[in-house]
């Protein structure tokens, strides 16, 4: 099965009908929920901006307290240690979060992206994923872009262990490859658009369905206790989404405040950025396996993983 809309609106009814009883029909409602924001997750910047779930939670008592997220390495730091409810990140990154251990569930997509791609400088004899072999290449592990690196590099019969990895959060890998410090970058927009604009970067390989989901996490223990919360935040995000879909302008401007980057970096990210709505699904679950199984191969995943196991584990059968 798939979320869709009638379930969504199902869900937010019965969460307002709870809330309405107040406390006493909420077992142990939680007195704030916790969420991240991102420059990679538009939807979560306008949803901090306007203020939708403050609206809605504020007479019952309930905060809103906001954590950015600067990858989605982060996010599942934050989710695993408790820090977040709820976490953005990308579908390969929550999956390889799920088979170490991070206690999470996938209950919704924010985007269709295609945020990363491999980037050299304008004057680099780069061109292909081979020509990494004894590179310096900045990249953060745990993240899409990540992922990304390591799939293209097996493409050409390369493993992490042929290049030089250089661990570096996604801003600092921008700054290590216009500097000359490294020879290549795992990119991720917005900073990726950032270096292609007003340095011209040269985006070297791109793949868009290499590029998993946009996801939205939850801590297990948050959706078994307050599942109605879940829905709220849901029908929240969708919110957000009408706004981002209604109003391109403000929404432009609101990631161009958030980011501190110039209009037309901001453009170029959100053209490449799908913000339609995707009922969670059999694409997502082949797309994230997909991306297990490349890892798998490549033996960042402990050999006897059983992937498609680890992506049931991950999207919630209780709300897909």
């Amino acid at each position: 099965m798939t979320i869709t809309r009638r379930h969504l609106v199902t869900a937010c009814v019965a969460f307002l009908s709870i809330m309405s009883f107040g406390s006493a029909a909420l077992a142990s409602p939680p007195k704030e929920i916790r969420l991240d924001w991102a420059t990679y997750n538009p939807l979560s910047v306008v949803l901090k901006a306007k203020g939708f779930l403050e609206e809605t939670l504020a007479a019952n008592g309930i905060k809103v307290r906001w954590v950015q997220s600067a990858g989605s390495n982060k996010a599942l730091e934050f989710l695993n240690a408790g820090s977040l409810d709820f976490g953005s990140t990308a579908g390969a990154a929550a999956l390889l979060g799920k088979i170490n251990g991070n206690p999470i569930k996938v209950v919704d997509i924010y985007s269709r992206p295609e945020w990363t791609a491999l980037v050299t400088r304008h004057d680099s004899a780069i061109t292909s994923p081979a020509d990494l072999k004894g590179k310096s290449v900045a990249v953060t592990r745990g993240t899409d872009a990540y992922v990304f690196l390591v799939r293209a590099l097996a493409d050409v019969g390369l493993t992490e262990k042929d290049v030089k990895l250089v661990l570096l959060q996604h801003a600092d890998g921008k700054l290590a490859l216009l500097r000359g410090d490294v020879d290549a970058w795992a990119g991720l927009d917005p900073m990726m658009a950032a270096a292609e604009l007003e340095a011209g970067a040269n985006l070297f390989y791109r793949r868009v369905e290499a590029n998993t989901w946009g996801t939205l996490c939850v801590r297990e223990a948050f959706a078994a206790e307050h599942p109605a919360l879940v829905a709220h935040v849901m029908r929240a995000y969708e919110k957000a989404r009408a706004f981002a879909k209604e109003n391109p302008a403000e929404l432009a401007a609101l990631l161009a405040a958030a980011t501190k980057l110039p209009t037309d970096v901001v453009a170029r990210q959100l053209d490449r950025t799908d913000l339609n709505a995707f009922e969670l699904g059999a694409p997502q679950r082949e797309s994230i396996a997909a991306a297990g199984q490349a890892l798998l191969h490549a033996g960042i995943i402990k050999p006897g993983v059983d992937i498609g196991a680890a992506v049931d584990g991950l999207i919630d059968p209780k709300v897909n």
